[in-house]
């Protein structure tokens, strides 16, 4: 069946969040590809300020799971909406009125609540439209999309600095657009009904095991999203260009290998899929923290440039942890909940990484936040071991309807 066949067989729904996901995923790619240069040029921070910045765009990471349960009345589709225009406000507001560092600051808080906001509705929306049992599939799809976004999104920033005078300006007005845009389409999607007393603010024990994924993957996530970009950007003095070059490659890459990743999870199981990134993931914080001692400078530079593509597809394996607890849930309503939960659980360790990751840096040198890194993917590895999934898949009752197409 070809693609096109498959995109007229696939419902309304499967549609729009689709092509949200397209035009969210190249306003994030705008803004990612961008953001360490315009601190950089604007303000010249240190290593220690850089890393200091992600406590406040870390913050609201923290702040989901009490924001979320504030807000239990909006559906997740209507709650996907809010997301978008508060994350819209924020790049128009950092783009255009950051006239000290601080308040650039409080700009950065409102943008990064509306995307950590709408990670845990990502996911849950997605299994919403999956076919029975295909959950890993229609992730994997989604973020393809995603990845094609960053492609078209980071191949812009490329185009307008080299030929057509982009500024900052340009690109976080750009940005705001395209999230404007996400939310008339997710407001577009049918709501579903709302789930009264969701109990984000509970932990249930019974899911200990995937609450402790995500402190792991908190404390990683911050090698990718703060150290490896600074690496390039301040150790290796990349330009703007070469970010958003290695962008578009991880995009180009990432169309073939999302889908093949949610496969593999459907395939081969959670257990196999995270392992597997947590041996992956050591050598890549090697090749991140010590390339430059080892190697001659121009193949340092290839080097750490494959270990950020590397680390950009492996990333999305997060997808494995949404659909371990889909299978784990006691009952329905208890997912998106639990990825809620987990978003904060995440971040608290994200902050906590990136304040102790900077202070490492300073003190020790980069290539010791890199070890420090290796060591948290050795402990993820045997953690990883530990997950089993029971074989018949939860009804779907409470989650949304069988979905059709892609």
């Amino acid at each position: 069946m070809n693609l096109l066949s498959r995109i007229k067989q696939s419902s309304r729904e499967l549609l729009l969040f689709a092509t949200a996901a397209l035009t969210l995923g190249m306003a994030l790619s705008i803004v990612g590809a961008t953001f360490n240069n315009f601190l950089n040029d604007r303000f010249a921070l240190s290593g220690f300020e850089r890393s200091f910045l992600e406590f406040p765009r870390e913050l609201p990471g923290f702040l989901v799971v009490f924001v979320s349960a504030a807000l239990w009345f909006l559906c997740s589709r209507r709650l996907g909406v809010v997301t978008m225009i508060l994350s819209a406000t924020g790049a128009a507001l950092i783009g255009f009125a950051s006239s000290s560092y601080w308040v650039m600051v409080a700009w950065l808080f409102i943008y990064s609540l509306g995307d950590h906001l709408f990670m845990p509705i990502a996911s849950t929306i997605g299994m919403e439209l999956a076919r029975e049992g295909q959950d890993g599939r229609r992730l994997g799809q989604l973020n393809a999309i995603r990845n094609f976004a960053a492609i078209l999104g980071s191949f812009s920033v490329v185009l307008g600095f080299k030929y057509l005078g982009f500024s900052f300006q340009h690109t976080f007005a750009i940005a705001a657009v395209l999230l404007v845009a996400a939310a008339a389409l997710l407001f577009m999607m049918k709501p579903e009904p709302v789930v009264e007393k969701r109990g984000f603010l509970q932990l249930h024990r019974e899911y200990r095991l995937y609450y402790i994924l995500n402190v792991l993957s908190g404390a990683r996530k911050q090698l990718f999203i703060t150290f490896a970009p600074w690496v390039l950007v301040s150790v290796l003095r990349q330009p703007t260009q070469i970010m958003a070059t290695l962008f578009t490659i991880g995009g180009v890459i990432g169309i073939l290998f999302q889908p093949l990743l949610g496969w593999s999870i459907d395939k081969f199981g959670e257990r196999t899929v995270l392992a597997s990134e947590a041996v992956i993931l050591v050598f890549v914080c090697f090749g991140y923290g010590f390339a430059k001692f080892l190697l001659p400078a121009d193949t340092a530079f290839l080097v750490v440039c494959a270990c950020f593509l590397i680390d950009q597809m492996i990333f999305s394996v997060s997808m494995a942890r949404a659909t371990y607890m889909k299978k784990i849930a006691i009952q329905p309503d208890h997912i998106q909940p639990a990825l809620t939960a987990a978003v904060t659980i995440d971040h608290v360790f994200s902050i906590s990484a990136a304040l102790l990751g900077g202070v490492v840096w300073n003190v020790f040198g980069f290539q010791y936040v890199f070890l420090f890194g290796a060591i948290i993917a050795v402990i993820n590895f045997f953690t990883a071991l530990r997950v089993r999934t029971p074989q018949k898949v939860i009804s779907r009752s409470g989650i949304g309807q069988r979905q059709e197409g892609l």
